[in-house]
């Protein structure tokens, strides 16, 4: 078995002590940070290395945080009009998945470059008990190549 299988086989034990320690860790590091930083190296080489990255120029890792949970309607102080079946504020679903959030986050901040893939790391509560976010890394690449 090859060093990227071992890597693998780590993330698909993550109630293990040693990852759920270092999940833990890196939590509350990238909580710290800005909700879109780009990153040295990605935190999963293996997982994008299958995605298509490639450690040479031109590649860029950013991290995104996108935050959890639904989608509340924009109108002010809840005043809706027409039939009361449309008059839905809070329970409302978004219709995008949170992956296309991020990328869409990233290829806006990065205009130059396109996005390649992305994927999951990490999700993360508050100590409050209400869900907070979900980083997940993006590898850009430059459109040339």
């Amino acid at each position: 078995m090859g060093a990227y299988k071992y890597i693998q086989e780590l993330w698909r034990k993550k109630q293990s002590d040693v990852m759920r320690f270092l999940l833990r860790v890196r939590c509350w590091q990238y909580r710290q940070l800005s909700a879109l930083h780009r990153a040295p190296r990605p935190t999963r080489p293996d997982k994008a290395r299958r995605l298509g990255y490639k450690a040479k120029q031109g590649y860029v890792i950013y991290r995104i945080r996108v935050r959890r949970g639904g989608r509340k309607r924009p109108v002010p102080k809840g005043a809706t009009y027409g039939k009361p079946v449309h008059h839905g504020v809070n329970q409302l679903k978004f219709a995008r998945s949170l992956q296309s959030v991020a990328e869409e986050r990233a290829g806006r901040h990065c205009g130059a470059l396109r996005v390649l893939n992305s994927y999951w790391m990490e999700s993360h509560s508050h100590p409050g008990g209400s869900a907070v976010g979900q980083s997940r890394l993006t590898a850009t690449s430059v459109s040339g190549v």
